[in-house]
């Protein structure tokens, strides 16, 4: 009978994730008028994508508020539906970790922008009607201002039940061959 040897590192047995905290969603949908009555055309982003892709993305921020970011946008796209964003929620932080908690119970699914309008006409039912717009900041909220405006999926390490004990035991072993 003949024996193979298996040598495995402790340090390289890995399960987590690097896709904890990332989802992605629409912060704004073009033709759907919000609840202020602004409507956003397709193209009134493209000045702010430019600036801020030099610049760096617009702030992460909870419910609007400059005192509590919890994340960084890692991808802001104008696609023919709207404004497409990919973020990531900065776990180690209370509120990223909150906010995560939230999303993957479904208790909070919302996104908002903060803006500032540089060029607008009126609308037929007296609305703004958004053309070039200053995008200050990107928010998780419970109760967005556009009703579409939402996060579409949200990625997060699952481990199955036992596989904490599964890791350890592994590493033990490994360790133990290791010598």
């Amino acid at each position: 009978m003949q024996r193979e040897t298996l040598t495995v590192r402790a340090d390289e047995v890995r399960f987590a994730s690097d896709d904890e905290g990332v989802f992605t969603g629409y912060a704004s949908i073009f033709g759907e008028p919000d609840s202020y009555g602004d409507t956003i055309r397709p193209g009134a982003f493209r000045k702010a994508l430019s600036t801020r892709a030099a610049t760096g993305g617009p702030p992460m921020f909870w419910n609007h508020d400059p005192s509590q970011p919890i994340g960084v946008w890692t991808e802001l796209v104008e696609d023919s539906r709207g404004l497409k964003v990919t973020g990531r929620l900065i776990t180690e932080t209370r509120a990223g970790a909150e906010a995560l908690a939230l999303l993957k119970a479904g208790a909070v699914n919302g996104l908002s922008i903060g803006f500032r309008a540089r060029k607008s006409e009126r609308g037929a039912k007296g609305g703004r009607v958004l053309t070039d717009i200053d995008l200050v900041e990107i928010s998780l909220v419970s109760l967005p201002a556009a009703s579409n405006a939402r996060v579409t999926s949200v990625r997060h390490d699952r481990q199955p039940a036992g596989t904490a004990a599964f890791v350890q035991a592994v590493r033990r072993a490994a360790a133990s061959l290791k010598g």
